[in-house]
């Protein structure tokens, strides 16, 4: 019935197979990117033993074709790039940070370094001042196009941030580096319209999974955090092996991801954990409900009350001080992945049960972030949420008789998701982390936090992702 033969024709092995693939191209696209025609003029031979006509070639579309193999090659392109300039960016990152260390009065030179930053981005940012929000605009609505200014720019900025310690993330940066450069790529070959879309989506998703080392969480990421996901689920496919292999070539180049594996076990067999898992979730969407209006709340009162686009990061840098003399360490400084002193608290030392810590860090961690993003400062906010979970649940499995550490890992990536409202992704990037063996108790956490906040870090308009403008 596939193949309409009349009855003086057989159909080979390989006509069946063409035929299936061609009807299996015509509803699922994403499968087989081009279209299987003209099966059974090629495949069908007469019973008297006729030969191939071949004036009936070729068997698939060319324009389809051509399309697949453009597609593939700039999605495979802007992987290779983004997992290079992952790569760089973990080695400066990481140099930076030690630089600062070494000199602790680079923290004095905060409010200069803003202002300096600033006044760059004033001059020669123009569009790529819109950051991760413009790319997902781009996604949603192809305008202008992203420029590609946007990645050295991000890349001094987030170094910068760091190097006067301010409490700021890295994926921010990822995902303008990797958007940026699949915009260079689109324009350079020539990419059109309806693939366009796609490309930054692979983009963003090759930035998350190369600075993070989690090419799953960062492929559901890409998908997940746009506001409207119809039509675009389609581009998965290519958003995973962007992921995939931009963390391979980050990896190749030698550069080290932060290991925040947990070693201990965690007592899933209990009946009554689970319900103090669901309690801690709601805990944990909470925090990141006051992290997501704070940040907010914030940006918008130094908007209304600072006109002066120069003087926000002064004022967040004299604010990053001030809250270093109020709370009497350097522990919230920076990403949160290193420590001035071997005993101080970073995101690894949470994940151990035997951790004495403060229960207030994760507090302070917030203030830290929300004075320093909040006032302009360029990096990311995704490392210092998984600060701030990672505290959270520390100082919760104490209260509630968990492991600290396994709470502790559970809190990290729920925060994430519920502020991001990605929980989907959060979950792979815990499971990617931790291991599958706490696949159950990732998905209640971060089930439940997502249902605690429904406002997003990306979207502030919108009350959820999921729904339509």
């Amino acid at each position: 019935s596939l193949l309409n033969l009349n009855s003086k024709e057989a159909a080979t092995p390989v006509a069946v197979f063409l035929s299936i693939c061609s009807h299996l191209c015509h509803p699922w696209p994403v499968i087989f990117p081009f279209r299987v025609r003209c099966v059974r003029r090629i495949c069908v031979r007469s019973r008297a033993g006729s030969t191939l006509d071949r004036r009936m070639l070729p068997v698939f579309s060319s324009p389809d074709l051509r399309s697949c193999l453009q597609k593939t090659g700039q999605t495979a392109l802007t992987a290779v790039l983004s997992g290079t300039a992952g790569a760089f960016f973990l080695w400066s990152l990481d140099a930076v940070t030690r630089v600062h260390f070494n000199h602790p009065w680079l923290l004095w030179c905060l409010p200069g370094i803003g202002l300096a930053v600033a006044y760059l981005y004033q001059k020669v940012g123009g569009s790529a001042e819109g950051g991760t929000g413009m790319i997902f605009d781009e996604i949603h609505a192809p305008g202008g196009g992203v420029p590609a200014r946007m990645a050295p720019l991000i890349l001094l900025g987030t170094l910068a941030t760091h190097l006067g310690g301010g409490s700021a993330g890295r994926e921010g940066t990822a995902l303008q580096m990797g958007g940026s450069l699949a915009g260079a790529v689109a324009k350079w070959g020539k990419t059109p319209p309806a693939q366009y879309p796609g490309l930054l989506m692979a983009g963003v998703a090759s930035g998350f999974g190369a600075v993070f080392g989690t090419p799953w969480a960062g492929a559901v990421f890409a998908v997940e955090v746009l506001r409207q996901r119809s039509g675009r689920l389609r581009e998965w496919p290519w958003c995973l092996g962007a992921a995939w292999l931009a963390d391979r070539v980050c990896r190749w180049w030698g550069a080290e991801h932060a290991l925040w594996h947990r070693t201990e076990g965690f007592p899933l067999g209990e009946v009554m954990l689970w319900g103090k898992v669901a309690l801690a979730a709601l805990c944990f969407g909470l925090a990141s409900r006051i992290f997501v209006i704070g940040m907010h709340c914030f940006q918008g009162a130094l908007k209304r009350w600072v006109r002066s686009v120069l003087l926000r990061p002064v004022i967040g840098g004299l604010g990053v001080i001030g809250l270093v003399f109020a709370c009497g360490t350097r522990d919230y400084l920076g990403l949160g992945t290193l420590s001035t002193t071997p005993g101080g608290l970073t995101l690894t030392t949470f994940l151990h049960d035997g951790t004495v810590t403060d229960g207030a860090a994760w507090a302070w961690k917030l203030g830290f972030t929300l004075m320093t993003v909040g006032s302009g400062f360029k990096g990311g906010e995704v490392t210092p949420l998984l600060f701030i979970g990672a505290a959270l649940g520390h100082s919760l499995g104490g209260v509630l008789g968990i492991p600290p550490g396994g709470l502790a890992a559970l809190g990290m990536v729920a925060v994430l998701g519920a502020a991001a409202r990605t929980p989907a992704a959060c979950l792979l990037m815990g499971v990617e982390l931790f291991g599958p063996g706490l696949a159950l108790p990732l998905a209640l956490s971060c089930g439940g936090a997502a249902l605690m906040n429904q406002r997003s870090l990306y979207h502030p308009a919108l009350p959820a992702l999921g729904k339509k403008g």
